[in-house]
């Protein structure tokens, strides 16, 4: 591990980003601010030297589709989120958090590109065209098909007259 002399700008060879996806960013109920809800959070450690280009594909590799990469700002909120769709804003990016806060790791919420946003969708309806046709055609046996007639038949309403006899 390279460590720099100052004490303020450590840096290593490693760049770790704590990665959100498959989830959704919601308000808190309590105070309406945003938070990421489900989904996945997982830590990705690739090495500082890593180009835009080689992370967007490990991202891909890492989620099992291809990704948008969008951070918050060091010590920021998840209002403002920047999109990361070049070298220069990844360099940017990187340089800001080892100013802001060395050694923290990279907030990073991925969120499907439009074509695996599109595949997922296809996926989903297959299943679900594939889920209600199975749940139309399946037709349960009424529970009288069960038990013999005599079992389930029913006593008549009709009140019986009474054998009982009183004298006076």
């Amino acid at each position: 591990m390279v460590m720099s002399d100052s004490k303020t700008n450590t840096k290593t060879e490693t760049l770790k980003f704590l990665c959100s996806y498959s989830g959704k960013l919601l308000p808190r109920f309590s105070d309406g601010v945003l938070r990421y809800v489900g989904g996945l959070t997982r830590v990705l450690a690739v090495d500082r030297s890593i180009s835009y280009a080689e992370l967007m594909v490990k991202l891909g590799e890492f989620c099992g589709f291809s990704v948008e990469l969008r951070c918050p700002l060091p010590n920021g909120d998840l209002e403002t989120l920047i999109s990361v769709k070049s070298e220069e804003e990844l360099t940017n990016l990187i340089a800001e958090y080892d100013r802001s806060c060395p050694g923290s790791k990279i907030r990073a919420i991925l969120f499907p590109t439009q074509i695996a946003q599109e595949n997922l969708s296809a996926d989903i309806e297959c299943f679900q065209h594939r889920f209600f046709t199975y749940q139309i055609s399946f037709e349960p046996l009424p529970i009288w098909q069960f038990f013999p007639s005599d079992r389930l038949s029913r006593p008549s309403l009709q009140s019986k007259p009474s054998t009982r006899t009183t004298t006076l």
